[in-house]
Parts: structure tokens; sequence; C-alpha cells
């Protein structure tokens, strides 16, 4: 699969990439909100491993909003990885596919995604 991350912590963002890459993933990441969606419009991902608290203009939260208004990335799994507990409703609201509160635990994100592979 490819699965787009847009993390801001440098140490996040290589955890993931270690992480799902391990597994066979095509990786791509991107550190603010304006590049995942620039990413996410160029080369369609499978899945999108998302933060909310990001630089940049665009918080995940409005990511989230935009790609799921355009038709290309409506339905792409974004699957929210943050600190940001507070915010669960609001990303759900918006349209994200699940919300995984930082610290949050690897074998269960890779059993999410190995839910969404494509059959």
């Amino acid at each position: 699969m490819r699965i787009l991350i847009v993390e801001d912590s440098d140490t996040i963002r290589m955890m993931l990439e270690t992480l799902v890459g391990g597994r066979g993933h095509k990786v791509e990441a991107v550190r603010t909100g304006t590049r995942g969606i620039e990413a996410a419009l160029a080369n369609r991902p499978d899945v999108i491993l998302l933060d909310l608290n990001l630089p940049g203009g665009k918080d995940g939260i409005a990511v989230i909003r935009q790609l799921r208004s355009t038709a290309d990335t409506t339905t792409v799994p974004i699957l929210v990885i943050s600190a940001a507990d507070g915010l669960k409703n609001d990303a759900l609201e918006a349209g994200a596919t699940a919300f995984y509160a930082k610290p949050f635990s690897p074998t269960a994100l890779l059993k999410h995604l190995e839910s969404l592979r494509p059959k």
C-alpha cells in the first residue's frame, strides 16, 4: 500500500516510516498540512497517517476537511495519530477514519493498516 505520513515531529515521522515501511508499504512523509494535501492530490495514497498539530497554516482538521471535499481523496482512510486527545471528536466529525492517541500502540496501528489492505 501507498501510505502518506503527515507529521511535523522528525522523531515520530521517522518512527512511523520505519514501522510501516518495514511491513513493505511504500511510504511518503511530509512535515506540514499544506504539503500533505499537495502530496495526497499529486499521488493518491491508499492510507494517510495524520497528526493534528501541524505548522504552516493548515492543521490536521483543515487537512481532513479539504481531502474529504476533494473527489480523488474523499474515501482515502485517514488515521489520525495525535497527542491532542481533546480534538478526537472534531477529527472524527471532519471525516477521520480513526483516532490514535499518542502514545499509541504500534501493533494496533499495524493491525488496522492491514485491515485496510486492498483485497
